[in-house]
């Protein structure tokens, strides 16, 4: 038996782009893929665009958007309670066991260096401003979703806020990966095996032509801390002539 493997060449992606090697990102219940357009999705799971193939394993981490907001009547007074209370919570992060970040696809550290390119905006109200971004605990063996957003809920209760700026949890918490495209090997070696499974079913001399080996990884939730990683590849069972 023989299994050929086939370059899927692929030129565009629609929506996003394949992130840098190394990169944390957000799980989301749609995969990131070349064309969600045939995926249909029932309860957050794709239910058809995800192949049967796939490795699943615990997130990295539990992901939390917060939001920081001030209604002190002075701009420039309620501008500067806001950055003193994200410097609080930079500070206090560490020791609270959560991370801070910012992204909507692909995350950054939010750190002392970088937490003033944060952008400001009303929220509907007079002589108010607010910012968001996202508050992240690792998931540790044994640690389930309420426990993380426990975790999470008490470093937003805990946080020393400045003047009259307040700090809140907002929306379900999501998931985050670092490095999908690491997991490429165990993946492939999944693929190679059922497909050698596959053919074996149909006796000597039968191959396999697999493509889509060559894409990024792809991504799909898989539970409260799971997530399913894997390739959008095919194979196609052959019998080879004599």
């Amino acid at each position: 038996m023989r299994i050929v493997l086939k370059a899927l060449i692929a030129t565009t992606m629609l929506g996003v782009g394949a992130p840098a090697l190394g990169q944390e990102v957000i799980v989301t219940a749609q995969r990131r893929g070349y064309n969600n357009n045939d995926a249909s999705y029932s309860n957050g799971i794709v239910a058809t665009s995800r192949p049967i193939i796939n490795l699943k394993r615990t997130a990295d981490y539990a992901v939390q958007t917060v939001r920081v907001v001030g209604d002190a009547r002075d701009g420039k007074t309620r501008r500067d309670d806001l950055r003193a209370t994200i410097r609080n919570m930079i500070a206090g992060a560490g020791k609270a066991g959560v991370e801070l970040a910012t992204g909507d696809y692909v995350l950054a550290p939010l750190t002392l260096a970088s937490y003033e390119t944060l952008s400001f905006a009303g929220d509907g109200r007079p002589d108010t401003d607010q910012t968001s971004f996202l508050v992240k605990v690792r998931l540790t063996p044994g640690m389930d979703i309420g426990a993380a957003k426990a975790q999470i809920a008490r470093f937003v209760a805990a946080v020393s806020t400045v003047g009259r700026s307040q700090v809140s949890a907002m929306g379900d918490l999501t998931l985050s990966v670092v490095n999908p495209d690491q997991y490429r090997g165990q993946i492939i070696d999944l693929i190679a095996a059922d497909a050698a499974a596959s053919a074996a079913k149909f006796g000597t001399g039968s191959g396999v032509d697999v493509t889509g080996l060559d894409r990024p990884v792809e991504w799909a939730r898989g539970g409260p801390t799971e997530v399913f990683l894997f390739l959008p590849s095919t194979y196609t069972v052959r019998k080879n002539r004599p």
